[in-house]
């Protein structure tokens, strides 16, 4: 039997601990808080690969360039699909929140008013990319700081050239150990993902959309036409590559993204499934993923966008084109603020919403309303955050000619 469970492919291993979760939770009710821990240890267990994944597999992959323009190009090249996919994926989500409206008819009087977080100011976030010090940086796991201090080692590393082979060897040395730790962290996934779903289902679950079928349906039906339509297209019609090959080779990754509700404690999978079944090359995937996992927030974007509709509608707020363009705007500098982290965007919404002229009385009374149920619909938003990344690393490494197509179009048996 232990010979059979390791020979199964990871994603059945994953997508089979989902269903019993789901079915043990629904039984256990909320008993399963109870085995919360082993999801919790699971994802402790991948942050703590996270910092050192990326700074290794960083500046290794920046040496392996050879030509420190190459990144420039790169980085222009993977912000741009990041803005382009975001702008999709909030359109797709207004068009929705229009046409099925769901706002229409809902009654907020009983809803708790929440506390409602600031987003981070954009100048504030960008200020934090160049680390004061960059051991405090990797210490408190400052992506962005993290990124930036890796890609000046790795240039610096370039430009100096044969006398800096030790340290490349070392850090390419260091970027396979870690890769190595990931699989073994990828081993326990089965186990973290059956005990984090039998808890949100026994002590959330499915029924408690109940009260917001109109909204749920938006935010499903938006997460499913964006990968299928968007991500979907550009496979088929950007890169002539086969969709369901990109969707078979990231499903690992997604369906841990939707276990732990959380792109930055995904990263160590996306980065290991990117380079194992989608066949980018380790240069494009430690540059692309975690800048993604950081900026590109397509499920956010369409989240709060719909959101943003429902609570107009409900307060009875009729929106002009100007209005949805202005949440179309917003709501893309709101998703590039918006942490990593479980349950973030909720908090995030009161920029959107108070642009088109919401109180802030009416955004907690929304907040308050959407946060009970808000679990269910932020593993599916970040399930498309992470499908998006890998979506803009397979056309970064196709057009940079870092793409190994026998791996894509393998079994991907990661």
């Amino acid at each position: 039997m232990l010979r059979a469970w390791f020979e199964m492919a990871l994603w059945k291993r994953i997508l089979l601990a989902l269903v019993l979760g789901v079915l043990v939770g629904s039984v256990w009710g909320a008993g399963a808080v109870s085995i919360k821990w082993m999801g919790d240890l699971f994802v402790r267990l991948i942050s703590m690969v996270v910092v050192p994944l990326i700074f290794f597999t960083l500046v290794s992959g920046v040496i392996s360039m050879g030509d420190p323009k190459k990144l420039g190009s790169l980085g222009v090249m993977t912000l741009g699909l990041y803005m382009l996919t975001t702008l999709f994926a909030i359109t797709i989500g207004i068009i929705l929140a229009v046409v099925v409206q769901p706002g229409v008819g809902v009654d907020l009087s009983s809803a708790a008013p929440g506390t409602i977080q600031e987003a981070t100011p954009l100048s504030e976030r960008l200020m934090s990319i160049v680390p004061t010090n960059p051991m405090a940086a990797l210490a408190e796991g400052n992506v962005l700081a993290i990124i930036f201090f890796a890609l000046l080692v790795g240039i610096a590393a370039l430009i100096v050239g044969q006398k800096a082979k030790p340290v490349a060897d070392l850090v390419d040395a260091a970027s396979e150990v870690m890769l190595k730790i990931t699989g073994w962290v990828m081993e326990v996934a089965p186990f973290g993902v059956f005990a984090l779903i039998a808890w949100v289902s026994g002590t959330q679950g499915v029924l408690a959309l109940a009260d917001v079928v109109k909204l749920a349906v938006c935010v499903f039906l938006g997460c499913f036409l964006h990968m299928f339509l968007v991500h979907g297209a550009i496979m088929r019609f950007l890169l002539k590559l086969k969709p369901i090959n990109f969707f078979r080779g990231a499903r690992d990754a997604m369906l841990v993204a939707f276990s732990t509700s959380s792109s930055s404690a995904t990263m160590p999978v996306t980065m290991a499934v990117a380079e194992r079944n989608l066949g980018i090359q380790p240069v494009v995937a430690t540059t692309v993923i975690p800048l993604g996992a950081t900026i590109n927030m397509d499920g956010t974007a369409l989240y709060v966008g719909i959101v943003s509709v429902f609570a107009a509608q409900a307060f009875g707020i009729d929106l002009s084109l100007a209005d949805y363009l202005i949440v179309m705007g917003a709501t893309t500098l709101v998703s590039i603020g918006t942490a990593a982290v479980p349950g973030a965007s909720v908090f995030l919404m009161a920029a959107v919403m108070g642009a088109i002229g919401m109180t802030p009385d009416q955004i907690a009374v929304v907040v308050g309303f959407i946060i009970p149920f808000d679990r269910p619909l932020d593993m599916a938003r970040t399930t498309v955050n992470v499908g998006g990344d890998l979506s803009v690393a397979t056309v970064v490494a196709n057009w940079e000619k870092e793409f190994d197509a026998e791996v894509f179009n393998g079994p991907n048996r990661y």
